[in-house]
């Protein structure tokens, strides 16, 4: 007797037992957790630098390059991408699927400290990392708005309090602050009044960045008390910067009220642009350099005066707010304000536009 005599002397039953299993199949298959797209997690590391001022082709080969041949020594990197915009890149990583997403990231942080020789000494931090998912999106974005406060008091307090908090809640990855920047003090510069004072734009930027520092000053102590040193030595609003002197003439103190402009920023040019408008400088070499003008002296005072510099920070207790120096806008909204820029000889020969 074989298997399938069963089946052939009873048709009827072996057809119902068929149907049966045939509606059992398929009602099974429609309550399959089966997912049309699997959820894997591809180990991603995003790496971010941000140069104030600089194009996307100086981000791009000053920054982006020397991290990217460092990331490149990486093992199991299958994917590296970058991003270049107007003072800041964005490179992103994937390894394979088999790498530790912890491993990789203690190396990316080893890779960022080797590149750190090889980035602008002008950069005003090291390049941040984190780990993405690339499949991610927001799944809540909240708005703050205010009747009293300003776009930079609202966006001081979302990365000081509020980001810190959301971060603690369980099962949130990472908050993103946008929509401003942390206040700063702006300071504007009118570079013809700067030269009718002899004194030049990175003249300036070296007097404001030495006026905040954040030092320890030690402790006095007798036989029964001790007690630490504090100074005012940080200028945290905009009216306690005009007093500073920054040069003399005829003898005559000249002080920063004179020659600018300050006042509270709430906002240090955040627009993000590729592809922008450009005004293209030509550098006679020949000529500069009988004048005693390097290239880095030139790259300085046109950074200095339109690439808002940072050329200063000031310390609180929750964080840490710029001094910007720039030209005064009416300088900065066509390449004719460039003639009004004096550059100073490295040899003491003089000022030249």
């Amino acid at each position: 007797m074989s298997l399938s005599s069963p089946f052939i002397h009873r048709p009827v039953a072996t057809t119902l037992m068929t149907a049966a299993i045939a509606l059992g199949g398929a009602i099974a298959f429609l309550m399959l957790p089966v997912s049309p797209l699997p959820q894997v997690d591809f180990p991603t590391i995003s790496v971010g630098a941000s140069l104030p001022g600089a194009s996307p082709e100086i981000m791009a080969s000053s920054v982006a390059t020397p991290l990217e041949r460092q990331f490149g020594r990486i093992a199991s990197v299958t994917e590296m991408t970058s991003t270049s915009s107007l003072g800041s890149t964005s490179i992103t990583m994937q390894f394979a699927l088999d790498r530790n997403i912890d491993g990789a990231a203690r190396d990316v942080q080893a890779a960022i400290n080797s590149a750190r020789a090889y980035l602008p000494s002008n950069l005003p931090s090291n390049p941040t990392w984190r780990k993405v998912n690339p499949s991610d999106a927001p799944i809540m974005i909240l708005a703050l708005t205010s009747d009293v406060y300003g776009r930079g008091p609202l966006y001081d307090a979302a990365s000081t309090i509020l980001m810190q908090r959301l971060s603690q809640i369980e099962g949130v990855g990472h908050v993103i602050v946008g929509g401003s920047s942390l206040p700063a003090v702006r300071v504007e510069v009118n570079p013809t009044r700067l030269n009718a004072y002899g004194l030049g734009l990175q003249d300036v930027a070296n007097v404001l960045s030495r006026q905040n520092v954040n030092l320890a000053k030690g402790q006095i102590s007798d036989d029964t008390t001790t007690a630490d040193i504090t100074v005012n030595d940080q200028l945290l609003k905009a009216v306690d910067y005009q007093p500073l002197i920054v040069g003399y003439q005829n003898g005559d103190a000249v002080k920063l009220a004179k020659m600018k402009k300050l006042h509270g920023l709430t906002d240090v040019n955040s627009d993000q642009r590729n592809e922008g408008l450009q005004a293209h400088l030509d550098y006679d070499r020949p000529t500069a350099l009988r004048m005693g003008i390097t290239p880095l002296e030139l790259d300085n005072t046109f950074y200095a005066g339109f690439g808002q510099d940072q050329v200063s920070t000031m310390y609180t207790a929750l964080n840490q707010y710029h001094v910007v120096m720039e030209v005064a806008p009416k300088y900065r909204q066509s390449p004719e304000g460039l003639k009004y820029v004096y550059l100073s000889t490295g040899n003491g020969g003089g000022r030249f536009p």
